[in-house]
């Protein structure tokens, strides 16, 4: 990795001089920026998939330390640490896992075994030097077995080329039947032998989060397998227990092994086909995305598709660091939250039966059905840069969930193939819905995106617990959470009264808004109410949002970084600046020298730790810090000078933070083992690096960004014609360097800026939106008039 750099900083600068010219002649490659090895040590389950397009649902990747997994949230399947491999798995969405395969050479055997002993089982090591990744592409070589591994996708099939020495003893082994990752426990698993070079089979799963969500809910997965080889023999096997001829197999722990006599240097070719609702889709998928086409013609398109999304920004300038971790934060935005319809337009429902996305004229789907994670605090990173540069996404992946609400009665925040997988037991997707509105991607039926939106923000009557706000009655009925413990069925215990009175709050307002451009007065009072709850928790005293009990005393030997009590995944310190919607009003509870004093404190000191848990490799290792940049909820904060009259510091700690939390290592890519949870991390960093960010997170009826520090000397973002009217908006810099990170003076076509922050629809009609940088801030730009603020709203 490190010569990779060393590499990139001598050849990139040149290849990135004209990369506007290089895109008008078809040869701009953002893609060779893309380095997936970043961030890859102590990764979650779906952040290492580079067999994968954007937003694929076949995404193939080798697994290190996937296999017999407790099936949670912690981080599994791949580790850039170890060094030997126990196969190639297809699927990798939060709580989904499974269909592993791995060629081998030699006596048989059914299990990888040992990370620490991989001669206890079929896994090999492999070399560092071999190995290669990159977008839409993976390849490595098994030491153990003389064989070339070699990974590509389409959508929804995944393409294998081994490469095998002269042998007797070659072999494909199938594994169904065995947790992966996130999988959780395989409840039944069948495979079986349907032709001579022709696999089929299905995978039941029992996830972590089900068993709390969705009880009575099963994940399954579908597939069917094609050979450019037929076997001479094959089994069966259930851990080691090994049935020679069987062709089928179905149960628990099983799988499947296929034989050959390979010559040198053969090789054997597999396409897996991938589906949610059939083992016939998955036939269709693979019929439909595989036939006549070739390994190297496939992966040849992805990097052609990857090349296209990636390119939807052109970011040019003479650190090419600074551009690997852009574009590689830009194809981790792009890359989680995968397929989970088919191609004829069939989706997993809720209720187990099977669902249709309409087709249009030429019997195409018109829509893309996707699983999904929640989006906690996504709002600041992914929802933002979708809506800006990819809004046709943001559509589709917003008329999902309408599809589950027009199905269920109920928004979901977590969707695992139609089941409810909510993570974090609250739920956003009524804001993201307005948000969408407000940042004028429409084409859904609107009335029915506000009534779900709206049932999200006030409704609690059969609320089931998957779609989460389990405890949102309290809000709408008391104006506050209270602290207390809830305990679900699987033992963990919540006390998130604190968080979610603050969460529920902000998601109340972007709906709010939403009523309110729809004209809906009654529900935008009732709304904009909720919105001002989180003030029921300020504590005068201590100047701490403070969690109360049901009787309305705040909790007793409170200690604001004290994590857990009251605050998920923070503590009071954090979350006291969680009031996105209204900083102005919390400015004025804190009073604006207490706001500053306490928050250039907070990035002092947490500079000390690089932003987050320091050098701890721990998801959660920066819970008790003044500051977790890991972590979702207090990405807006470096953000809030903007809105308490030191905008310079905005733009010198967003740039410091790009330069120092964020790396272009395995281990130091996310901090250091920290949680890039699918994309969320490195999109903060693309909008970071543009300079653009909104801390409403488009809740506002009529959003704005807000500016940071742009890194860039410029940066064009196509936008989409369908939605906006600009053609592009470019962001060019003047005097831009490592040390000339100030904002001296802007404009917009041309026009003196003399705020911190634009209208975001002035962004997206077009234009040229310019900054002149320099060593020292200028204390007097940028301070005239704050930003947009709930309690400064007209």
């Amino acid at each position: 990795m490190i010569k990779r750099i060393k590499l990139l900083a001598l050849i990139l600068p040149v290849f990135a001089f004209s990369a506007i010219a290089q895109v008008k002649n078809g040869t701009f490659n953002p893609a060779a920026y893309v380095d997936p090895q970043i961030g890859s040590v102590h990764g979650r389950w779906f952040f290492y998939t580079p067999a994968a397009l954007p937003f694929g649902m076949a995404k193939v990747a080798p697994h290190t330390n996937a296999y017999g997994r407790e099936g949670g949230w912690t981080p599994a399947g791949y580790d850039d640490l170890h060094r030997s491999i126990e196969g190639f798995g297809h699927f990798h969405e939060f709580q989904i896992g499974g269909l592993v395969v791995m060629p081998v050479r030699g006596a048989l055997q059914t299990v990888p075994g040992d990370l620490k002993d991989p001669d206890s089982g079929y896994r090999s090591r492999f070399d560092k030097q071999t190995e290669h990744a990159e977008p839409g592409f993976y390849e490595v070589f098994l030491k153990d077995y003389d064989i070339k591994a070699e990974l590509t996708a389409t959508e929804r099939v995944g393409f294998h080329r081994y490469t095998f020495p002269e042998s007797k003893q070659s072999r494909i082994i199938f594994d169904v039947g065995h947790r992966q990752g996130e999988s959780g426990k395989v409840n039944e698993a069948c495979i079986r032998l349907s032709g001579k070079n022709r696999l089929e089979g299905w995978i039941e799963t029992y996830p972590e989060y089900l068993k709390f969500c969705d009880p009575d809910k099963r994940v399954k997965m579908y597939f069917s397998v094609l050979l450019n080889k037929a076997p001479e023999s094959y089994g069966t096997f259930v851990d080691e227990q090994i049935k020679d001829g069987e062709q089928e197999t179905k149960g628990q722990g099983n799988g499947m092994y296929l034989n050959f006599s390979t010559s040198r240097n053969e090789v054997i070719e597999m396409q897996v086909g991938l589906s949610y609702t059939s083992i016939e889709n998955a036939s269709k998928n693979l019929q439909t995305e595989a036939k006549g086409k070739t390994f190297d013609g496939v992966r040849k398109a992805a990097h052609q598709l990857w090349n296209e999304k990636l390119g939807r920004i052109v970011a040019e300038g003479k650190d090419s660091v600074s551009k690997v971790k852009f574009y590689t934060g830009l194809y981790h935005a792009l890359l989680g939250r995968g397929l989970a319809s088919d191609v004829n337009g069939q989706y997993p429902q809720h209720n187990g039966q099977i669902g249709q996305i309409p087709l249009d004229a030429r019997g195409k789907p018109r829509y893309n059905h996707y699983n999904t994670d929640g989006m906690w605090g996504a709002f600041w990173n992914l929802g933002q840069l979708w809506a800006l540069v990819y809004p046709d996404y943001l559509s589709e992946y917003m008329q999902s969930n309408l599809d589950f609400a027009k199905e269920t009665g109920w928004l979901h925040d977590g969707l695992a193939a139609g089941t409810h997988t909510n993570g974090v037991q609250t739920n956003c997707f009524g804001l993201m819905l307005a948000a969408t509105y407000h940042a004028q991607i429409r084409d859904f039926d609107v009335e029915e995106a506000y009534q779900a939106a709206y049932k999200n923000e006030t409704g609690y009557t059969d609320r089931p617990f998957g779609s989460g706000k389990y405890d949102l009655w309290h809000l709408v009925e008391k104006g506050y959470i209270p602290s207390k413990d809830t305990t679900i069925s699987n033992g963990w215990v919540f006390n998130f009264g604190g968080s979610h009175t603050l969460e529920y709050a902000y998601t109340s307002y972007g709906v709010a808004n939403f009523a309110k451009a729809l004209g809906k007065t009654k529900d935008y009072q009732k709304l904009i109410r909720q919105a001002g709850a989180w003030k029921n928790l300020f504590d005068p005293e201590t100047k701490f949002i403070r969690p109360k009990y049901e009787n309305g005393s705040f909790i007793e030997d409170f200690k604001p970084m004290q994590a857990w009590r009251g605050f998920q995944e923070g503590n009071a310190f954090q979350y006291t600046w969680y009031v996105p919607q209204d900083p102005a009003g919390l400015i004025a509870l804190l009073g604006k020298d207490l706001f500053n004093k306490r928050l250039e404190e907070t990035f002092e000191e947490s500079q000390k730790s690089t932003f987050g848990g320091g050098k701890e490799i721990d998801s959660f290792s920066g819970l008790e810090k003044l500051y977790n940049h890991g972590n979702q909820p207090c990405l807006h904060q470096s953000w809030l000078f903007n809105y308490s009259g030191k905008p310079w510091l905005s733009q010198k700690w967003t740039r410091t933070i790009c330069d120092e939390f964020y790396g272009a290592e395995p281990l130091h890519g996310y901090g250091f083992g920290q949680d890039e949870d699918q994309g969320q991390l490195g999109a903060w960093f693309v909008m970071a690096a543009l300079g653009l960010f909104d801390v409403q997170g488009h809740a506002a009826m009529n959003p704005s960004f807000q500016f940071g520090s742009p890194i860039f000397d410029q940066v064009t973002i196509k936008l989409n014609p369908k939605y906006y009217s600009g053609k592009e908006l470019v962001i060019k810099t003047v005097n831009n360097s490592k040390e000339n990170k100030y904002i001296q003076s802007g404009s917009f076509n041309l026009k003196n800026l003399s705020n911190c922050w634009i209208d975001r629809k002035k962004l997206t009609d077009g234009g040229i939106l310019t900054f002149k940088m320099g060593p020292k801030p200028n204390t007097s730009w940028g301070i005239s008039v704050p930003p947009p603020s709930m309690s400064t709203e007209k």
